[in-house]
């Protein structure tokens, strides 16, 4: 479960973009481990036409694009997968439901149900929980936790907290990248150091309220 984090303009949603094949790298290369068609993508929601008459399932549908026959449309192969992506992000019952007339955070559990019709082996999700109320948003990271299981899960977020809660590790990009592996990250913040991000600061944090915590 890597997070990704770092300010805006420094490169977080390039990265997706990069890796997905999306843009091209203006030098070095890509390296991959397998295709893309084994990578699911949950873009940002920022250019969602929520009055657009598209039920739930149709949008889930859409993760077989590729594969559907012209003249034919979907397959009830096709069918039965969306409505098992479905179930798998609790959005079962919601297959008819028009797609403007959910919620924030009911929406972006489709778009996920979306990308799990790739059958995928990593999951990308850039800003998965943006506009959505905190209910919401931890219910989305329960979600990727549970996914996380069988798909390797690559965040881009703001939201700093997932880190100490979710996270197994971190890249924080600001044109460069620096890697965290929150298992081992140093305790103590060298303030001499070029690069001082979110990733240390919580972590000393935690560290002081857990000894505040056992102090009381």
């Amino acid at each position: 479960f890597l997070a990704i984090i770092g300010p805006n303009g420094g490169g977080k949603s390039t990265l997706l973009k990069l890796i997905l094949g999306l843009i091209k790298p203006q030098s070095g290369k890509i390296e991959k481990k397998i295709k893309n068609d084994f990578i699911g993508y949950v873009p940002q929601n920022t250019n969602l036409n929520i009055d657009f008459p598209i039920t739930a399932l149709e949008v889930v549908l859409m993760g077989h694009i590729g594969k559907k026959k012209k003249l034919f449309g979907y397959s009830k192969e096709d069918t039965a997968c969306a409505m098992n992506s479905l179930k798998k992000v609790g959005m079962q019952g919601f297959e008819n439901r028009k797609i403007g007339d959910l919620s924030g955070g009911q929406r972006q559990r489709v778009f996920i149900a979306r990308a799990l019709c790739a059958n995928p082996k990593v999951m990308l999700l850039d800003e998965p929980t943006a506009s959505i109320d905190v209910k919401g948003q931890n219910e989305i990271y329960e979600l990727l936790k549970e996914l996380n299981q069988s798909i390797c899960i690559v965040v881009v977020s703001h939201d700093i907290s997932v880190l100490l809660n979710y996270a197994k590790n971190v890249a924080h990009v600001n044109r460069n990248l620096v890697y965290h592996n929150l298992e081992n990250i140093q305790k103590n913040i060298n303030t001499t150091d070029e690069h001082l991000c979110e990733v240390e600061l919580l972590s000393a944090l935690g560290q002081t309220q857990t000894c505040c915590d056992h102090k009381h």
